[in-house]
């Protein structure tokens, strides 16, 4: 994607945290930008905020909800027209010991952080592939890459996201498509979703990982890991270390295993 200018982006999650600032960031870049959110508040704060940087289109979606999911992209296709670039930004997180989730708990973070992504892809991809260009950006996260007490159900949700990401990236350069998938896997992002998070290995502030988002998405590339040395050193730890001295590694040197302590998340 060389260029944003005159495209159509759409964000979900994109009221808030890391969407609300790529949002802005494409606009300036001449975009026209689609922002989808749960919160009607924040949307028109958004909205009100954005609209003198461009033209912005904002729907209010729950993106666990498949049917609602289909009825917005029909009404983005027939208001707005075709989506060039589709990020998938929405995500939450419960941060809890795994027998202390509900069912809710479970279904609903699966739901937002795994199964929307791929069902707003489905509802996008066709139009791509029609006229043979477009975007798909997967906002997963290095919890994808790496086991994490009091995170099992959100690692669950990124490691499916991140093989799903990639193996679409792979059927459409093997169906000889000119659509791009970039898959990012970020450290703690200070967006307020993880307050309460202690960490060794500095969190990263919002405005530095969207630049390197919408960066990584105009060089078409195909994963950004940031910091980088995150996946570099835990890839190359998790092949060469046994599991025992991966689990030291991670947990004792690197403070991995205890950053979600004392989690508390946003505050309602």
């Amino acid at each position: 994607m060389r260029s944003f200018n005159g495209k159509v982006i759409l964000i979900t999650g994109g009221a808030a945290g890391i969407g609300k600032i790529m949002g802005q960031i494409v606009l300036q870049k001449g975009a026209e930008l689609v922002i989808w959110d749960i919160n009607q508040e924040k949307i028109n704060e958004t909205v009100a905020e954005l609209t003198k940087f461009g033209k912005v289109n904002a729907f209010k979606v729950d993106v666990s909800n498949i049917e609602m999911v289909n009825e917005t992209a029909k009404r983005v296709k027939t208001e707005i027209g075709i989506v060039d670039v589709l990020i998938n930004n929405a995500g939450i997180v419960v941060g809890k010991y795994f027998h202390e989730h509900s069912k809710e708990d479970i279904i609903r973070t699966m739901d937002i952080n795994t199964n929307a992504p791929m069902f707003i892809t489905q509802a996008f991809l066709p139009d791509m592939m029609e006229q043979n260009s477009g975007h798909i950006c997967n906002i997963a996260s290095t919890a994808g890459i790496i086991s994490n007490p009091k995170m099992s159900v959100y690692a669950a949700s990124k490691w499916a996201t991140l093989g799903w990401s990639d193996s679409l990236r792979l059927e459409m350069q093997q169906l000889k498509k000119d659509i791009k998938v970039t898959t990012v896997l970020p450290y703690y992002i200070n967006t307020g979703m993880f307050n309460g998070v202690k960490s060794k290995i500095p969190i990263l502030e919002p405005e530095v990982v969207a630049k390197k988002v919408i960066n990584a998405i105009e060089k078409d590339k195909i994963m950004l890991t940031t910091p980088g040395w995150v996946y570099g050193i835990t890839r190359l730890g998790q092949a060469l270390m046994p599991i025992r001295l991966f689990d030291w590694f991670a947990g004792s040197v690197l403070g991995i295993y205890k950053t979600m302590s004392n989690f508390e998340g946003h505050k309602k």
